[in-house]
């Protein structure tokens, strides 16, 4: 569960984290607290889901030293058209109880990133992050911010799972050695409507989750599969003792694409 891949500024993140998109009410404490319990080290949450306070509280009851967990949060469109991404990162670490997070994301690729951008790059320079990256960017977002400040993303966080693989997106990152991470990776849990995946859950002894974050897994692309359920939290984390073999890769990689289950980042509007 622990298993990291290296980011480009030359730190790591670990593969397998807990989404905790709109999970508030308490749902974000009790999931938080049972992942840590059973060894999840990454946690993603955002300013928009409305649950930093809860995290935050979940880290600190949790027992888990700080340094232990890697924390990403992310800064909302909002603050990000009006040039308050510098006190949005500010906020967001008083909500979250703690002093840096290990990485911040612009949240969506809205008007006023490339200033945005650069206040994260005075974020990280003055420790209050550690690694900062982008969300939903297309490679021509990418190719703005990296030409407007010489900063390279560590991580696009995009919507990607088997009924969408956003192959444009994957190749610009490849090209900036920018690691891809997946939001949604479970398809908001319509799994169970992909045969090829009920059919390869069959054959290995599998869930389809399991399946389909594993075929993620192999492809060097970060999870963050949210569940506020602890039986599901716990099975979303097997994905270690197995691997899919060339031909279940290929199944997976030639089904149907079916298309998003989230917004589209070309034609956003929010």
């Amino acid at each position: 569960m622990n298993e990291t891949i290296s980011l480009n500024d030359g730190s790591t993140i670990p593969v397998l984290g807990l989404g905790v998109y709109l999970a508030t009410g308490g749902d974000e404490i009790t999931a938080v607290s049972h992942a840590l319990k059973i060894g999840y080290r990454h946690i993603d949450t955002a300013a928009m889901y409305g649950n930093e306070e809860g995290v935050g509280q979940a880290l600190a009851d949790s027992g888990v030293p700080r340094d232990d967990i890697y924390l990403t949060t992310k800064v909302w469109n909002e603050q990000i058209r009006r040039g308050e991404t510098s006190a949005s990162v500010d906020d967001s670490l008083a909500r979250l109880g703690v002093a840096s997070v290990d990485l911040m994301l612009l949240h969506w690729p809205v008007d006023g990133r490339v200033q945005a951008w650069k206040d994260l790059i005075a974020a990280k320079e003055d420790g209050r992050v550690k690694a900062i990256g982008v969300s939903n960017f297309l490679p021509e977002h990418l190719e703005e911010l990296i030409d407007a400040t010489g900063v390279v993303p560590v991580i696009n966080q995009v919507e990607y799972h088997p009924w969408i693989e956003p192959t444009n997106i994957i190749d610009a990152c490849k090209r900036h050695d920018i690691v891809v991470e997946a939001w949604s990776p479970l398809m908001r849990g319509r799994l169970a409507e992909e045969p090829v995946l009920v059919e390869l859950a069959a054959e290995l002894g599998r869930t389809e989750a399991q399946v389909a974050l594993r075929w993620l897994l192999q492809k060097d692309v970060v999870v963050i599969p949210k569940s506020v359920t602890p039986s599901r939290i716990k099975s979303n984390a097997q994905l270690f003792d197995f691997e899919l073999d060339a031909d279940a890769m290929e199944r997976l990689d030639n089904m149907e694409r079916r298309g998003r289950v989230g917004p589209d980042p070309a034609t956003f509007d929010f």
